[in-house]
């Protein structure tokens, strides 16, 4: 679990702040100021910005760089079992099934639920056929294996 040291300590900062205000404010209270209301809205805000703080940057987890990938923007999300990335008509080859990986490392597992338990991340790029039509050809594919972890990469099917 990484864990964004800038983030917790700001979240250190402001539950500090938030604690203070909250000394400030039952002495608001007590001494019947003007602003006691208005404390009570800057102390809550204060102490929701230092959970806030504080669970990003628990569950915060950096992107995956492939070496040789080439960042590719996801086209399509079934959100089960099928992701499709699009390759840039200039992608050389050999950077296929790298960027193909990338995309699927990256993938949030949270809330798929496929059948055999495996997402599909099919890298493609569309080449024209005729004038305005296209066909998608399929570079690569990685395979995800949501219960064990294990990741295959290779052409389309194997």
């Amino acid at each position: 679990m990484a864990a964004d040291p800038l983030l917790l300590v700001a979240a250190k900062w402001l539950a500090l702040a938030a604690l203070a205000l909250l000394v400030l404010t039952v002495l608001g209270f007590v001494s019947r100021w003007g602003i006691r209301f208005r404390l009570v809205g800057v102390t809550s805000f204060t102490a929701l910005l230092a959970i806030s703080c504080a669970a990003f940057a628990v569950s915060y987890t950096p992107r995956v760089t492939i070496l040789g990938a080439v960042v590719v923007p996801v086209v399509f999300d079934n959100g089960a079992d099928l992701v499709v990335a699009a390759a840039p008509a200039d992608l050389p080859p050999e950077a296929a099934a790298a960027s193909a990986e990338q995309v699927a490392r990256n993938l949030r597992p949270t809330g798929r639920s496929p059948a055999d338990g495996v997402v599909r991340v099919r890298l493609r790029r569309l080449e024209p056929v005729g004038e305005g039509v296209a066909k998608p050809v399929v570079l690569a594919e990685a395979r995800l294996d949501l219960r064990s972890g294990e990741l295959h990469v290779g052409p389309l099917g194997s």
